[in-house]
C-alpha cells in the first residue's frame, strides 16, 4: 500500500507539473488563461510601483531558490532522510509547480508596452519561436528520459521493487550541438513575444540570469560526477547558442604544439 500511495503522489505531482507548464505558455503569451503576465487587478496596475516590483522580485526568488537548493546532491542526501528517496523527485517537482501557482496568482503585471509588432508576419516569427522553444523543452527532456527528470520513473520503479539502471553520460541528437538544449527552449519561451511589457521584460531578464546561474551549479555537480569526460564535453560544446564555441575557435585558433 505505501509504494502504491508513492505512485499515485508522484503521477499527481506530475499532472500538476504538466499544467503548470501549459498554463505558462499561456501566462507568457496572454492566451487562454484567467490571469497571464499582462493581466491582474486593476490596483495592481495602477498601485505604488514599488511594492509591485518587490513582489514579483521575491516570488521568482523563491522560485529560484526552491528550484536550485533541492537540486543539490547535498541536500538530497538530507532530505531523502525526511521524505522517501524514491518520492524526492516528485516532491521537488511538486514543490517547484507550487511556487510557480503562487506567481501566477499574485504577480503583479507592469502593462507598459515596450514594444509591439503588428504585422501579421511579424507576429507569426515571434509565435514561431514560442513553438520551437517549446519544442525545444520537450524533445530535450525526452532526450535525457523525460520520466526520470520529472519522477515517474522514480515512483515507478519503486512499486515494482527494482533497480533504476546506472546513469552513464551520453550526449543524444541536440546535446550534441548545445550542452543544455532544455535551458535555451525555456530562455526562446521567455523572450519569444510580439508585444513586450514592462512585466514580461522583468520576468525574462530575471529568469534569464537565473537560468545561467542554475547551469553553473548544475555544471558544477556534473564535472564532479563524470569528471574529465564532462570537462571535455564543456570544452567542444556551447553552453547556450549552436556553433558559437566553433566559431570562436575559428577566430582564435590555438596554437600549435610540439609532436602534435
Amino acid at each position: 500500500m505505501k509504494k502504491l500511495l508513492i505512485f499515485v503522489y508522484g503521477v499527481v505531482s506530475y499532472l500538476i507539473f504538466f499544467a503548470c507548464f501549459l498554463y505558462l505558455i499561456g501566462f507568457l503569451s496572454n492566451w487562454l488563461v484567467p490571469k497571464s503576465i499582462d493581466s491582474g487587478e486593476p490596483g495592481s496596475i495602477t498601485g505604488p510601483i514599488l511594492p509591485a516590483l518587490l513582489v514579483n522580485l521575491g516570488l521568482m526568488a523563491l522560485f529560484g531558490l526552491q528550484h536550485s537548493i533541492m537540486a543539490r546532491p547535498g541536500f538530497k542526501a538530507w532530505w531523502t532522510r525526511i521524505v522517501p528517496k524514491a518520492a524526492e523527485r516528485s516532491t521537488y517537482v511538486l514543490l517547484s509547480s507550487l511556487l510557480l501557482i503562487l506567481l501566477y496568482w499574485q504577480w503583479r503585471p507592469f502593462p507598459t508596452e515596450l514594444w509591439q509588432v503588428d504585422h501579421w508576419l511579424g507576429q507569426a516569427i515571434f509565435w514561431v519561436l514560442m513553438g520551437v522553444g517549446v519544442s525545444l523543452i520537450l524533445i530535450s527532456s525526452f532526450l535525457i528520459n523525460h520520466f526520470e527528470l520529472f519522477g515517474l520513473q522514480q515512483v515507478y520503479l519503486h512499486l515494482r521493487s527494482a533497480k533504476p539502471a546506472p546513469i552513464h553520460f551520453g550526449t543524444p541528437l541536440l546535446y550534441r550541438l548545445v550542452r543544455h538544449p532544455l535551458h535555451l527552449g525555456t530562455t526562446i519561451v521567455l523572450w519569444a513575444t510580439p508585444t513586450m511589457t514592462v512585466g514580461h521584460l522583468l520576468f525574462a531578464v530575471v529568469m534569464t540570469i537565473y537560468i545561467v546561474i542554475g547551469i553553473h551549479y548544475e555544471e558544477r555537480d556534473l564535472v564532479r560526477h563524470f569528471g574529465d569526460t564532462y570537462r571535455e564535453y564543456q570544452r567542444k560544446t556551447p553552453m547556450l547558442a549552436p556553433g558559437l564555441r566553433r566559431r570562436a575557435e575559428q577566430r582564435n585558433p590555438q596554437p600549435a604544439v610540439a609532436g602534435d
